[in-house]
């Protein structure tokens, strides 16, 4: 019982040390440049700026046990609500089955609020996230019943353009028979190539209780078109025989500011 309540209590241990360097003004505003949750599965640790709303999308092709799967449009919604503060959505993102075997229909909707608590000592960037995917999608796709999770996405600039970042989620699944509990930690290592491109490489490791672990190796980039305009591309292979044995995807991003009052600053 400890082990299983470890990530929760590092998570709640983090925002209580990290809450006292929290500052607003070190939040991102309207003069900053877009920061995505993908095509990573590492999310930003950036929230959205006050009054912002920014839409993120994509779609995968992927393969596993010989089956063959294409989803979309992966779309998070993303709103900046107070500084440091963002509510987000995951609408539901269809499957389709175009190779047995394998599953088609819609996964959760899935809400969710971010806190951004940094800078942290060190100018470590971290945010922390709790959400909820309800029971609207299919069971074969998306699971049984309601499935909270807990997430501590974290960045750290380096010099000469590179960066590194990560996260740790903690998955809960109450109505499942077998594996209520899912821990996926994830490692990015970025660089920055030019002012608007930048490329990465990603350790994705999901470790469900009961069952095997699942392991990713995540490659790819993003281009800026505009300060709030983003398209991006990823390939991951799986390292092991309980992950797909390939997901390949492109996406496209972009963010409305000045919602709430005013011009856009």
């Amino acid at each position: 019982m400890r082990k299983r309540l470890f990530p929760a209590c590092l998570l709640a241990a983090f925002a209580m040390s990290a809450a006292g360097e929290a500052r607003a003004d070190a939040c991102p505003t309207a003069k900053d440049e877009i920061a995505t949750d993908r095509p990573d599965v590492t999310n930003s640790s950036l929230v959205v700026p006050t009054g912002s709303l920014q839409s993120e999308n994509g779609v995968n092709v992927s393969a596993r046990d010989g089956g063959r799967n294409i989803d979309g449009t992966n779309s998070r919604w993303r709103l900046g609500v107070a500084p440091c503060l963002e509510l987000l959505v995951d609408v539901p993102t269809y499957f389709a089955n175009v190779r047995a075997p394998g599953n088609s229909g819609f996964s959760d909707v899935a809400p969710a609020v971010k806190w951004q608590v940094s800078p942290v000592p060190g100018k470590i960037d971290l945010s922390l996230v709790f959400g909820m995917a309800l029971p609207t999608g299919a069971v074969d796709i998306a699971g049984r019943g309601a499935q909270p999770y807990l997430q501590m996405p974290w960045s750290w600039e380096l010099h000469d353009g590179w960066g590194v970042s990560g996260m740790l989620t903690e998955f809960f699944r109450p109505a499942e028979l077998t594996t209520k509990r899912i821990t996926e930690t994830t490692f990015v290592i970025e660089k920055k190539v030019t002012e608007k491109a930048s490329l990465f490489v990603e350790y994705v490791g999901d470790y469900p209780e009961n069952a095997g672990p699942s392991v990713l190796l995540n490659s790819g980039g993003v281009f800026r078109l505009s300060p709030t305009q983003q398209v991006d591309f990823h390939v991951a292979f799986g390292l092991n025989h309980n992950a797909p044995s390939y997901i390949a995807g492109v996406g496209y991003s972009f963010r409305f500011d000045g919602l709430f009052a005013g011009p856009p600053r």
